[in-house]
């Protein structure tokens, strides 16, 4: 029996299964509100600062925001709204509203069934005729069956 096409189709199975568990996980981030610029009293000429920096970021469930040593977590996706604890500063422009979005993407994966053992998908040869195939599906089984072990999450 050739192995070239029984390796190429495990081979295959391997990276199929490997490319379905890629996916691309970003993990929580904090910002610091204002960038270099900071939680501070936009000036007369900067009134729309943080809804300018607010429209350059994507927020998350999961991320938090840093107002200097105050750090807010974002725990439930929606609009957020923050401002100054001081009334002028909040009429000058230190607020801030911001959507935030579901939990970053996370790796889904499915619950893998094993396929049964290849030997009982083959087909019994006839008890007249006697070959030596045993041995390579029984040695494709065992591979199998150790890909899966390893190949499962």
């Amino acid at each position: 029996m050739n192995m070239a096409p029984l390796f190429s189709l495990l081979l295959t199975f391997f990276l199929i299964r490997m490319a379905s568990m890629n996916a691309q996980v970003e993990a929580s981030k904090e910002f610091k509100v204002g960038d270099a610029n900071g939680w501070r009293q936009p000036g007369e000429n900067e009134t729309g600062l943080y809804n300018q920096w607010a429209a350059k970021n994507r927020f998350h469930v999961g991320d938090s925001l840093r107002f200097h040593n105050t750090v807010i977590d974002l725990d439930k996706p929606g609009p957020a709204y923050f401002i100054s604890g001081d009334p002028d500063h909040c009429k000058n422009g230190q607020r801030l509203v911001i959507e935030v979005m579901g939990p970053h993407s996370t790796p889904h994966f499915r619950p893998f069934i094993a396929a049964p053992p290849v030997s009982s998908m083959a087909v019994s040869p006839s008890p007249l005729a006697s070959s030596g195939e045993s041995a390579p599906v029984t040695m494709v089984s065992g591979l199998l069956a150790l890909v899966v072990t390893f190949v499962t999450p």
